[in-house]
């Protein structure tokens, strides 16, 4: 595995700013916000390479037949591209990797977390003109096509293979232990695609605290999407605090209870105590 090395805060600032532009479009760019996550990763990523691993997406796009026809014909034309020819699919090792979060890694490995693949097939998809959507199922992401009356789900981890209803259920069942929701099934926001991709990273970066600059830049950039929890900026507050910068901490914890005020004052009073903890860590 390469080690992967944040780019330099003058670089990383750009970074930030076109994320947070992006983010903002009136149709944001799926591929590109991904591929600024991966530069805010990968130092060595730079604007020759996101062209690149865009440039490698419409090559992908111009293999696939020409509209093949309907979604599972769409569906099944992917699965024998992506999954058949070109190796992209998933292993649970891939779950262990900082890199099977980022696009640009994720094309060159061709391999993945679910997400970071459906990225894949829906990019590849929508070049080459098919009704492609990501589903985001608890604890899995998947692929659609369709309408839903026609939809057709795929599995890109498992190499596009395609889903019957009885195996979304099994997968929603497995990570929650819940009966499948019709709305479960309904197509994601890329946003909301963009959000998921962060979270992942935040989790890989919880299990090495080692790489708490990995979760302070994830939950940074999730701060720059429109719509976020309101939890992230307490989850940046104690990040900051984790860094050893105590001030800055302590005056986010102080910002976050007073929004939590207007609703559970007894929360924020325990924030507030963290903040003056904080703050006793600079004596």
């Amino acid at each position: 595995m390469r080690p992967l090395h944040p780019p330099g805060p003058e670089r990383s600032a750009e970074w930030r700013r076109r994320f947070g532009d992006e983010a903002r479009a009136e149709r944001p760019d799926l591929s590109a916000l991904c591929l600024l996550v991966g530069a805010q990763a990968d130092g060595e990523l730079d604007e020759t390479g996101m062209d690149a691993a865009q440039i490698e997406l419409d090559r992908l796009a111009g293999e696939l037949p020409f509209r093949p026809g309907g979604p599972r014909s769409w569906a099944t034309a992917l699965a024998e591209h992506l999954g058949d020819r070109c190796g992209f699919r998933g292993t649970p090792g891939d779950y262990q990797r900082l890199d099977s979060s980022l696009l640009h890694e994720v094309l060159r490995r061709r391999r993945g977390l679910p997400i970071l693949l459906s990225v894949v097939w829906m990019e590849v998809a929508r070049r080459a003109g098919a009704p492609v959507y990501g589903v985001a199922l608890p604890g899995h992401f998947v692929v659609g096509f369709g309408p839903p009356e026609q939809q057709v789900l795929v599995d890109p981890f498992d190499g596009g293979r395609v889903l019957t209803g009885t195996d979304a259920e099994l997968l929603v069942a497995g990570a929650t232990g819940a009966p499948l929701d019709p709305s479960m099934l309904s197509p994601a926001d890329p946003l909301d695609v963009v959000l998921r991709i962060l979270n992942n990273i935040r989790a890989w970066a919880a299990a090495r605290p080692e790489r708490s600059d990995v979760a302070l830049w994830a939950v940074e950039l999730s701060l720059l999407l429109p719509s976020h929890p309101a939890r992230l900026r307490y989850d940046r507050a104690q990040l900051l605090v984790e860094r050893g910068d105590f001030l800055t901490g302590a005056t986010e914890l102080d910002a976050y209870a007073e929004v939590v005020a207007a609703v559970d004052e007894p929360a924020a009073d325990r924030v507030r105590r963290q903040a003056r903890a904080a703050r006793a860590m600079l004596n």
